[in-house]
């Protein structure tokens, strides 16, 4: 099993993040069967003011790639993604386009 952790801001509107929670505590199930079906096992969002931190637990037969071309086909992945980013807010050191961006361990027990 691997673990990914990502980054990711959202405005900084205490009305706005409170939509992005509420979102949170009923997500879609197709974007529930999204996650599961790519191999993805375990998955935790945490808050800080505006600053998302989230971790990523996934089996072996998880791929980026296969994830991401899979998402582009979905039609309700693709709806949620966009309702998302009148929330989110990528990092400065995103690509164009990019969202979460994977953090880089620097230490472990």
């Amino acid at each position: 099993m691997n673990r990914y952790c990502f980054t990711l801001d959202l405005a900084d509107d205490p009305a706005l993040i409170a939509e992005y929670e509420k979102w949170h505590q009923n997500i879609w199930p197709e974007i529930l069967q999204s996650i599961t079906e790519a191999g993805i096992t375990q998955m935790e969002i945490y808050r800080f003011a505006n600053r998302l931190f989230m971790i990523m637990d996934v089996n072996d037969t998880f791929s980026f790639d296969k994830k991401a071309a899979v998402d582009a086909a979905n039609d309700k992945v693709q709806e949620w993604e966009q309702l998302m980013w009148k929330y989110q807010r990528p990092l400065p050191q995103a690509r164009p386009g990019e969202k979460w961006v994977l953090m880089e361990r620097i230490f472990e027990l």
